[in-house]
């Protein structure tokens, strides 16, 4: 079951940790208790930033994000998919297809003509999804993939 951060906000340390535990190295000094605050942006009746988790019983096994802008670098693209994590022993299950298609559904609702992501090691994933490559550069002294994806097409995620 996919749900707004909004209905669990109790899972923030929980999803802080994990998403800290992978992507710490794109953002140096970032302690997790600063995470947990970044986190709680989440928050919001706004339409961004949104996060979305996916659900077996009480339990959270992935997330996926919607927000104005991921690459400090890039800040005149947007909106951007995020923090596409699920964790490791439920994955291979199509939970992040899931989940990226909730978002993605949310971007094209939401008007936007295209979504954006990048990713140090995913691409061939995204690209087997109707992701295009934009570029492939340096980010935070990691090798990144920046894609995009028109909504305004018959293609989903």
């Amino acid at each position: 079951m996919i749900i707004d951060l909004q209905q669990a906000p109790h899972l923030i340390p929980t999803l802080a940790r994990w998403h800290h535990a992978e992507w710490s190295a794109l953002n140096p000094g970032q302690s997790l208790e600063q995470r947990i605050a970044r986190m709680s942006r989440y928050r919001t009746d706004e339409a961004l930033p949104r996060m979305v988790v996916w659900l077996d019983g009480e339990q959270p096994l992935g997330t996926a994000a919607l927000v104005q802008s991921d690459m400090d670098t890039r800040p005149q693209q947007g909106p951007w998919l995020a923090a596409v994590y699920v964790r490791e022993d439920c994955r291979r299950r199509g939970i992040a297809e899931a989940l990226i298609s909730h978002v993605v559904a949310q971007a094209r609702e939401a008007g936007h003509p295209e979504l954006f992501l990048f990713t140090p090691s995913q691409a061939p994933y995204y690209a087997r999804r109707g992701w295009q490559t934009l570029a492939v550069e340096d980010y935070r002294g990691q090798q990144v993939t920046v894609m995009h994806m028109a909504l305004n097409s018959e293609q989903t995620a």
